[in-house]
């Protein structure tokens, strides 16, 4: 066999390990915790609703129901992490030939409006989705967070209760999976090549934000992209996270969460204790009302729609058309609740208030609290899958 066979041959093995066999759930957990470390260093913490609401933002001002102007979708700091988490996970989507647009039933569109739109009121009640009102306000030591946590379980519980209901009392049909044919050649053949377009593609725009004085926004986008990449190929979903516990009893999605949370809580802790990082930053004006009623509102539809804040967006990524009517009310909700929540100063203030947990704990009691609720919560998970206590009967 000649050298560069044997190189090939490596070569295609290696890709093929990468790109066509899924990784590890748990090993999602542990990147994607390193990655919030490390995008907090850089900026700003990780975020999806925020970019959410400003595309919804720039549509309603575009139209005129908003008279002032928002930040422009590509100057947006929130705007480029979800739009980097987009185009990473089509991308991912794309080298592992996984895309094809998915033609949902009718009645699988209305769940994706409705969880849509419910995931957007408790985004904008909790002061963030599942990204930023729970992992990353949790990670950087806001008591919001951690209810958040408690809401969405009960809301993964409420939602499932519904689906299984619905299943008893409604039928529908499965997707369909669309491929399209370019002169009698399969989209997946290509797909790859086409993979590669994108990330030179994202490249150049990188570059681009470089040589225009914007690294910061660049590199927000760059982590974006890895986000969307490890998110897609991991297929981590907190949906998952909240919800088999109650649905499989299966343990290795929460205990892969609660691995994330531990990552970065402790990374968080020493960037802000050292000074490196604000310390109030994602510390969320949410406690109480805000974050257990919101996190339930929007573990409901998270549910119901069959993604959360990142995981619809990464399965918009692979042309889920359920997912991508999901991510248009999202927004749409997002961004109309928040501006009533604007005009209404009273309800605003009902919502709650900022609790940061070092200011009364001190940083080292803080992180260990969090690390403590999240060990109890994979313990807890463990346990469930051993007895199947509360696994829900259909």
């Amino acid at each position: 066999m000649s050298e560069n066979s044997v190189v090939g041959k490596i070569l295609r093995s290696a890709y093929s390990k990468i790109f066509y066999e899924n990784w590890p759930f748990w090993l999602g957990g542990i990147l994607i915790g390193i990655l919030s470390v490390l995008v907090f260093t850089w900026s700003r913490p990780w975020g999806v609703a925020g970019g959410l609401r400003n595309w919804a933002d720039n549509l309603f001002y575009l139209i005129g129901l908003y008279s002032s102007k928002p930040k422009s979708p590509l100057l947006s700091s929130s705007s480029l992490l979800t739009l980097g988490l987009l185009i990473g996970a089509f991308m991912s989507s794309l080298f592992s030939k996984q895309f094809a647009f998915q033609k949902a039933p009718f009645i699988e569109m209305i769940k994706g409006m409705v969880g849509g739109i419910l995931m957007g009121i408790g985004a904008s009640m909790a002061g963030g989705c599942n990204v930023g009102g729970f992992f990353s306000a949790t990670s950087a030591l806001s008591l919001s967070g951690l209810l958040m946590m408690v809401g969405l379980i009960v809301g993964a519980n409420l939602g499932l209760r519904y689906l299984y209901w619905e299943l008893e009392h409604i039928s529908s049909s499965g997707s369909q999976t669309v491929k399209s044919t370019s002169q009698g050649k399969n989209l997946r053949d290509i797909e790859p090549y086409l993979g590669l377009l994108v990330l030179i593609c994202i490249a150049l725009w990188i570059y681009y934000y470089t040589t225009q004085g914007l690294t910061r926004l660049g590199g927000l986008l760059f982590f974006g992209v890895c986000f969307g990449v490890v998110i897609q190929r991991t297929r981590f979903c907190f949906v998952r996270c909240f919800r088999e516990p109650f649905m499989t009893g299966e343990a290795t999605a929460p205990i892969s969460m609660a691995i994330a949370v531990i990552i970065s809580v402790i990374g968080f802790g020493i960037l802000k204790y050292t000074g490196l990082r604000p310390e109030y930053i994602y510390v969320v004006d949410a406690v109480w009302f805000g974050s257990l009623i919101g996190g339930l509102i929007f573990g409901i539809g998270m549910v119901i729609a069959g993604g959360c804040g990142s995981g619809c967006i990464w399965r918009c990524g692979e042309g889920q058309s359920k997912l991508m009517v999901a991510v248009i009310f999202f927004a749409i909700s997002l961004s109309l609740f928040e501006k009533f929540t604007d005009l209404h100063p009273t309800f605003k203030k009902f919502l709650g208030t900022k609790v940061y947990l070092p200011d009364y704990l001190g940083y080292f009691w803080s992180v260990l609290l969090v690390i403590f609720i999240m060990v109890m919560y994979m313990v807890w998970a463990k346990w469930n899958e051993e007895t199947e206590k509360f696994v829900l009967e259909i």
